[in-house]
């Protein structure tokens, strides 16, 4: 599950591309973090043996 994790947040960050302070990169992992977690705990995606 970390190794997912983490493969999100590079996927994600790239997409930003760069940013203008620290605030805003912290901001945006928070986010996907968030994200992330609603997925964990609702058994979505990270938590089902089925595949997409």
């Amino acid at each position: 599950m970390m190794e997912r994790m983490n493969k999100e947040l590079k996927r994600r960050t790239k997409v930003a591309g760069v940013f203008p302070n620290d605030e805003s990169l912290l901001r945006l992992i928070g986010a996907i973090l968030m994200d992330i977690n609603e997925e964990w705990v609702t058994g979505r995606r990270y938590l089902s043996d089925e595949r997409e």
